[in-house]
């Protein structure tokens, strides 16, 4: 059967990839990573989404949409942006900001801490706890429900705290902690 008359799956959710906050969890989020959401919520909603719409109506307008790629391939986008923005909605709606400048400076490992860690051979690395939704490992940035977040929430300057990693277990050592974000 041509596809031009297959209806395509109704249950795009299933497709969203994007990572699902564990039942019973708080979204947790910075302020700068709330208004990250917000202006990418904004540029799909203002700018791309109107304009996709403007070139699928064209398309339309041009005759047979079975073999009408701009169409085709428009409607396609259109329903990926409609689920970016559900998704995002979604998140907006059950933050809860919490911003790490108002905590001040803590001896205490908490949500929205720079911490930086010293392990076994010396070596130093500085992670941020963030949010889900900002959590960039590459750059230092790690979420608040990862395995090394959980190991040093609450620790102390001078703590030893233990990583079961694939690897083994691994010992770092929390060396300094401040609430600035990187």
């Amino acid at each position: 059967m041509n596809k031009a008359f297959t209806k395509e799956s109704d249950n795009e959710e299933e497709l969203d990839d994007t990572p699902q906050l564990p039942q019973g969890v708080k979204n947790y989020i910075t302020p700068c990573g709330y208004q990250r959401l917000k202006d990418e919520f904004d540029q799909l909603w203002k700018v791309e989404r109107p304009e996709l719409v403007k070139i699928v109506s064209w398309a339309a307008s041009n005759g047979d949409r079975s073999e009408n790629g701009d169409y085709i391939y428009g409607k396609r986008r259109l329903r990926e942006i409609d689920r970016r923005l559900r998704f995002l909605s979604k998140r907006m709606d059950n933050a809860e900001i919490i911003d790490p400048a108002q905590r001040g400076e803590c001896d205490q490992v908490f949500f929205g801490a720079t911490v930086t860690v010293c392990d076994t051979q010396g070596k130093e690395q500085t992670y941020s706890i963030v949010g889900m939704d900002e959590a960039e490992p590459g750059c230092g940035r790690i979420s608040w429900i990862s395995p090394l977040a959980r190991a040093l929430l609450k620790a102390r300057e001078g703590d030893v705290v233990s990583l079961q990693t694939p690897g083994g277990l691994e010992e770092l050592e929390v060396v300094k902690i401040h609430y600035k974000m990187l």
